[in-house]
């Protein structure tokens, strides 16, 4: 689940999702997984356009990888300011994950990602509570989980 920092989230019985949801899903699984080598190829296995894989990607993920495992890992895209990653391990601590990993790229136009990766096993919040956290820091520009 992506968040811009605004929005809520919902889980929802995939069932009950449109059609296209689910299928930006598998698109993205087969990506991440290797069985399609570009966005055109994984949504035409799949049956979408490559509009609604691009669309949607970042807004939805299967619920599984969000709670089911206990290795996550989160891309955070974050303002270049001064202590705002310290700001945001401090939530990582706070909630009693883990922290295994942690890759930062150099700024370029005021913003620079991190991906981190953490063991959610001693978490005391749920992982979409921890991303919300994380999501609400002034200054983090984006929060989603890619793996886990």
């Amino acid at each position: 689940m992506a968040s811009s920092g605004h929005g809520q989230f919902y889980l929802v019985d995939g069932d009950a999702l449109p059609e296209v949801f689910v299928r930006v899903t598998q698109a993205r699984e087969l990506l991440d997984t290797g069985r399609a080598q570009t966005v055109a190829e994984a949504a035409g296995q799949v049956g979408i356009s490559r509009s609604a894989y691009y669309k949607y990607k970042n807004a939805v993920m299967p619920f599984q990888n969000v709670a089911g495992g206990r290795i996550v890992t989160f891309q955070i895209m974050l303002r270049h300011k001064m202590g705002l990653l310290s700001e945001v391990l401090a939530v990582f601590a706070d909630t009693g994950a883990n922290i295994l990993t942690i890759n930062q790229g150099i700024p370029t136009n005021g913003a620079a990602p991190a991906t981190i990766t953490a063991d959610l096993t001693a978490l005391d919040t749920s992982a979409e509570a921890l991303l919300t956290r994380l999501s609400s820091i002034d200054g983090v520009i984006k929060a989603a989980v890619v793996a886990g």
